[in-house]
């Protein structure tokens, strides 16, 4: 991002998309001498979609809009900007902050850095504050889904044991493979076991 920014690729205060990430497109000094003018060339869409997308995997708090979400943002805006039509200007710097500060102590919910150009009436706000954040992933979201009959989601992954999988005698298709569990986090959730012959001797 910040070499982007450094080569001039697109500005701070614009969305990163695949239309303003923009290779160096201008020539060296020593390109300007000989004639040279560089050629503007492919434009890495793939790596500005892939970013675009994932939003940088950016950590959000889970927020969910109250029943009486309008009556409280009315009651905000009145007491700080005078009125609460939705297509009032926030255009004041002093309003913006109160306004923001406001709304984040009601809402326990800020408006993030990125978003705030976007902000410009109080019917983006109240656009902004009615909108929920879910910060499942896809997997977790599929086990209070209707899956169809043929579909089945594993969420917790099977580990083999000889000791507890005795269906074939506790024998594996992996003979050379063992299952060690070096995570401290699941050491305790998942069991592992030794294969023989999985290590050959020294």
């Amino acid at each position: 991002m910040a070499a982007f920014v450094r080569h001039g690729g697109f500005k701070t205060s614009q969305l990163l998309s695949p239309k303003n990430v923009l290779p160096r497109c201008y020539a060296t000094k020593a390109e300007k001498r000989k004639g040279v003018d560089r050629k503007v060339g492919p434009k890495i869409d793939s790596s500005a979609k892939s970013l675009a997308a994932k939003g940088f995997l950016r950590s959000q708090i889970e927020y969910s809009p109250p029943e009486d979400l309008e009556v409280k943002l009315n009651a905000i805006s009145s007491k700080i900007l005078g009125n609460s039509k939705d297509d009032e200007k926030i255009s004041d710097l002093n309003q913006r902050f109160k306004l923001f500060t406001a709304c984040n102590n009601e809402f326990k919910h800020s408006i993030p850095n990125s978003l705030l150009h976007s902000i410009e009436t109080l019917g983006d706000v109240k656009k902004f504050y009615s909108t929920s954040v879910d910060v499942r992933t896809p997997l977790d979201k599929l086990q209070n889904m209707d899956l169809p009959e043929n579909l089945h989601v594993q969420f917790e992954y099977h580990r083999f044991n000889p000791e507890t999988d005795t269906f074939f005698n506790g024998q594996t298709a992996f003979n050379k493979s063992s299952t060690i569990v070096t995570g401290l986090k699941y050491k305790g959730k998942y069991g592992g076991h030794y294969q023989p012959g999985s290590i050959p001797d020294s």
